[in-house]
């Protein structure tokens, strides 16, 4: 992106920004940005544009030599009069688990995403007993719902290879059914499945789906959950799926705007207060949600307020001085860290945290004392501030 266009980007967002975290007209872009806890307008445009490009196959660095999950194009799916009824039919306990537990071959699948790898099962049951299980493995990189319907996808085209002609597929995951039997959502996987429910169907095989609660003390249910777990951390086999879902991409899109947002604010000049309070721009969009935005808070995390040093700064003070000490400038830090007038304040702030107050501490004291830090820089900053006024007017 051109920096003429980055600079007329950066006038318009640097307006609105200061406008949700409340800050003077003077507050950098920086402190904006990071204070209203938005990402920069040209990072964002490039995240989307990038988005954009992987959805349709353009190669992209973040991916090496994975390829993208996508969308079965419409053409590709069946006609509406060609569309089959589809349903689920829940069951929330075991008593009516029981009571649908009728069907020759009981399939029970389930995915699972653990330590960060992922697997999927299938638990074939007869009325009583269980007759075989599969294990399948995807990439780390997937998701436990592209699991479940992989699972589902698997039990499918088990149905279509058994002789028998009665089955019924139970799965935890209501999301995955509900994703199946939708001829609106064009997942590649629900789509095949539906596919083969199709076939089936035209081999005179019945297959019902069932939405079994789960962790309900289901035996076979609990079962498949295992097997799931076993498949993800143990299992070697090359990985039955592996498209990478739009989940990752878009994760791996943000980490890259993250650190060029990180290193941008480092290395800028302004901004210098907000980085004494939130040194680190991907961590401080924590630190901001706990805390109510208001023009006091503003004042205090950018140093732009009633405040001697900047009130001098624009001429509207003759002297940066704080009442302390003529040769001492008022500023947010000294008012906090140093100023004797505000000794008893902090005193107690120190004893009620158990931590001394230090310029390097206070990104940890504000990430762990939040509430109690800022009641502490609000009751000091308000006493310069009404100081200052009353000094001006």
């Amino acid at each position: 992106m051109g920096r003429r266009v980055r600079k007329k980007l950066d006038a318009v967002q640097r307006v609105f920004c200061q406008k949700i975290c409340k800050a003077h007209r003077t507050v950098s872009l920086n402190s904006a940005l990071t204070l209203a806890g938005i990402l920069p307008l040209d990072l964002r445009i490039q995240e989307a544009a990038a988005l954009y490009e992987a959805k349709r196959g353009v190669p992209q660095p973040i991916l090496a030599d994975r390829e993208v999950e996508k969308r079965v194009a419409y053409t590709n799916t069946p006609h509406p009069a060609e569309q089959i009824e589809l349903y689920f039919t829940r069951l929330e306990n075991c008593e009516q688990v029981e009571e649908k537990s009728e069907h020759p071959v009981q399939i029970y699948t389930d995915g699972s995403k653990i330590e960060g790898k992922v697997g999927a099962s299938l638990s074939f049951w007869d009325r009583n007993a269980e007759i075989k299980s599969v294990k399948l493995s995807l990439p780390a990189y997937c998701t436990v719902y592209q699991a479940e319907l992989l699972a589902i996808n698997r039990a499918k085209k088990e149905v279509l290879k058994n002789p028998a002609t009665d089955f019924g597929i139970y799965s935890d995951s209501r999301s995955s059914l509900e994703c199946i039997i939708n001829y609106n959502s064009l997942h590649p996987l629900a789509v095949e499945i539906r596919e083969n429910i199709k076939m089936a169907q035209k081999l005179n095989k019945t297959v019902a789906l069932y939405w079994v609660k789960a962790h309900t003390g289901l035996e076979r249910n609990e079962r498949g959950d295992r097997i799931a777990k076993e498949a993800a951390l143990r299992s070697k086999r090359k990985a039955e799926y592996d498209f990478c879902p739009l989940s990752f991409i878009k994760k791996q899109i943000r980490s890259r705007t993250l650190d060029t947002w990180e290193e941008r604010y480092q290395q800028g000049e302004t901004a210098k207060v907000t980085k004494i309070f939130l040194p680190h721009v991907v961590s401080a969009y924590k630190v901001i949600r706990k805390i109510e935005t208001s023009s006091l808070t503003t004042q205090i995390m950018t140093g732009h307020g009633g405040f001697s040093e900047y009130l001098n700064r624009f001429k509207c003070k003759e002297s940066p001085a704080c009442i302390c000490e003529p040769s001492e400038a008022e500023t947010v830090t000294h008012l906090i860290l140093e100023c004797p007038v505000n000794g008893p304040e902090r005193y107690d702030f120190e004893n009620n945290i158990d931590l001394e107050l230090k310029l390097e501490n206070i990104p940890l004291i504000l990430s762990e004392h939040t509430k109690i830090f800022l009641e502490y820089c609000k009751k000091v900053a308000k006493k310069a501030i009404k100081r200052n006024e009353n000094k001006i007017s």
